[in-house]
Formats: C-alpha cells, sequence, structure tokens
C-alpha cells in the first residue's frame, strides 16, 4: 500500500527536493476550492516525523512559502546538527539512575518530605 501511495504522488505532484536524510519533498497542484497547494514528504527509511529538519518542517507546514535552498540555510556556531527521535534506541538519552543505565539513584539529601493528607 505504501508503495502504491508513494507512486501516485510521484505521478501527481512535483518534487521539490530533498533533505540530508534522503527524504523527498513534494508539492501538488491546490485543487478547486483550496486555499494553498498539498505538500507531502516521503520519507526514506521508517517513517518517522521526527527526520524532518527544521529547514524542511518551516515549508512542509506552510510557515515558509519557498522550499530552503540546495544544502539547507546557513547554521550559526552554537546550533547542533538536527537528530532524529531517538526513543527506543540504543542512542536514546538515559539519566544518571535509569534502569538501563545501572539503576543507581544518588542518596537522598534529606530535604524531601513526603505530604501526608
Amino acid at each position: 500500500m505504501k508503495v502504491i501511495s508513494s507512486l501516485l504522488i510521484k505521478l501527481s505532484a512535483k518534487k521539490v527536493g530533498t533533505d540530508e536524510f534522503g527524504n523527498s519533498y513534494y508539492e501538488k497542484k491546490a485543487v478547486k476550492g483550496a486555499r494553498r497547494p498539498k505538500r507531502f514528504v516521503i520519507y526514506d527509511g521508517a517513517v518517522e516525523a521526527s527526520k524532518v529538519p527544521a529547514d524542511w518542517h518551516g515549508w512542509l507546514h506552510y510557515t515558509e512559502q519557498t522550499p530552503p535552498p540546495e544544502g539547507g540555510y546557513s547554521k550559526q556556531d552554537w546550533q547542533a546538527e538536527h537528530l532524529p527521535n531517538l526513543t527506543g534506541t540504543k542512542f536514546a538519552h538515559r539519566p544518571k539512575g535509569h534502569v538501563l543505565k545501572g539503576g543507581k539513584r544518588a542518596a537522598s539529601t534529606g530535604d524531601y518530605e513526603a505530604w501526608t493528607p
């Protein structure tokens, strides 16, 4: 089913560009009565919305009228590279005391008082 729908999008819409993750972006002309054209993304690999970088997110959600330039917008020194959601993978963030990181929490400092009704 996924192959058929992506093929239909490719046949009926104009390809606008691709991002660094290999996702392809398409725009389909607005149908009669619609205010704006439809915009689509076809993911390369797993369908995960967090794989859409900020550059393309703005265009996809009509915040930007034109797609980002080839290679994306220039980035500031302090900006980190875009990472998809890593929850559920071995690269997920696990704070101190997490079960999968040893499960040892720091001892209580004594400044906590349990509430009793």
